[in-house]
């Protein structure tokens, strides 16, 4: 079969349309796909229902962005990703898949080989064809990613109706003006961190990895670690267990009322804010199903505010990579009580969202490369006063 390629384009520009390649094996779902894409303003280039189209198709139809299903004949997504990111170094890779454990687990292993993210896909085409939440959720991310491949914000994404009260997708964050000038916050006064709090959406999962083995499980035992990840339900469970592996400390996802521990790592289950409760020595998770604050569930802005709360002074955060403005308002929080903040800097994030909008308020002490991290984190929590 051959792949539907449109005629072989110039390189993209900083004034053209985002370019995608689609490869599902469903043709329902090529074609819905391929609809909404164009009718958002992208460019469907190429249509493939299998990995090896997919990738015979990258030269002629040169792709920004490619939309990568996990399940189809011949050559899957697993086995066409590592081929086409040797082909296209660079190349943006987002996978699809069905929200189950096996594939959150296969797609978060995409992430690792290169992938720069993932895309939950309802059950059979009857789900896509009727849950609008995915139709929005796929043209947000790629018009996010483009936005952030040219440096330079897209149009308004087109409308897509959703039954009331349903969460929506934050809207695509423009990346920041390098020529903007970093205004960071003085160092508060030394106090000893009790708590490490993480907050990513977007190349998260890779980043916070990173963070973490940057920090090492010496320094990372002496206190407890929580992480919010923009992720749905099955996921952050996997990512948890991803994370544990990686690190070699307990990890899992949040349960309401459990303690906390130090060299305990707590991810926020997908779906339910997680926030804390008590104070002194112990001191309790919290989760709960409110509504969407900043179009997130769980919200990095929930975490913050509780731990301003109860850690106050001694809570040490760090926002990576992500899209949308989830954290500011809550590091607003912590920098009112003494805190201290660091930002992912946007030379190294995937997109420039939830960090930039925080640097931008002015709420962040230091904005640093995405390897310089965890060696920061690191020395903050192992230094004088730091628990032992």
């Amino acid at each position: 079969m051959a792949a539907s390629v449109a005629p072989s384009p110039p390189p993209p520009s900083a004034g053209s349309r985002v370019r995608v390649l689609v490869a599902d094996d469903s043709v329902v779902v090529r074609g819905l796909v391929s609809r909404w894409l164009e009718e958002a303003g992208c460019e469907v280039v190429a249509t493939a229902s299998n990995g090896r189209i997919a990738l015979d198709a990258l030269d002629r139809a040169n792709p920004d962005i490619v939309l990568l299903d996990i399940e189809m004949p011949e050559l899957d997504g697993t086995q066409a990703l590592p081929r086409m990111l040797a082909k296209r170094p660079g190349l943006q890779v987002v996978m699809m898949s069905t929200l189950t454990q096996r594939n959150a687990e296969i797609s978060l292993r995409c992430l690792a080989l290169g992938a720069i993210d993932y895309l939950p896909k309802p059950e059979g085409n009857r789900g896509v064809t009727t849950q609008a939440s995915f139709r929005e959720d796929l043209i947000q991310k790629v018009r996010m990613l483009g936005a952030a491949l040219r440096g330079r914000p897209l149009g308004r994404p087109a409308p897509v109706e959703r039954p009331l009260g349903a969460e929506r997708a934050p809207p695509p964050t423009p990346p920041a003006k390098p020529a903007s000038p970093v205004v960071l916050r003085p160092r508060p006064l030394r106090a000893a961190p009790r708590c490490l709090l993480i907050g990513a959406s977007t190349g998260g999962p890779r980043a916070v990895g990173e963070v973490l083995e940057g920090i090492g499980a010496a320094a990372l035992r002496r206190l407890p670690i929580l992480i919010v990840q923009h992720m749905p339900p099955v996921f952050t469970a996997v990512f948890a267990e991803h994370l544990g592996t990686r690190t070699g400390l307990p990890s899992a996802e949040a349960r309401h009322g459990e303690a906390l521990r130090p060299g305990t790592i707590y991810v926020a289950p997908g779906g339910r804010h997680m926030g804390l409760a008590g104070g002194g020595q112990e001191v309790t998770v919290r989760l709960d199903d409110g509504p969407a604050v900043n179009f997130c569930r769980p919200a990095v802005d929930v975490m913050f505010r509780d731990a301003a709360e109860v850690f106050g002074a001694a809570t040490l955060s760090v926002v990576l990579t992500g899209m949308g403005s989830d954290g500011t308002k809550g590091a607003k929080a912590l920098i009112d009580a003494g805190g201290t903040m660091l930002a992912q800097d946007e030379a190294s994030s995937t997109v420039w969202g939830m960090p930039g909008s925080l640097v931008k308020a002015g709420y962040a002490h230091e904005v640093l490369p995405l390897p310089a991290i965890g060696p920061a984190l690191r020395a903050a929590i192992t230094g004088p006063g730091a628990p032992h």
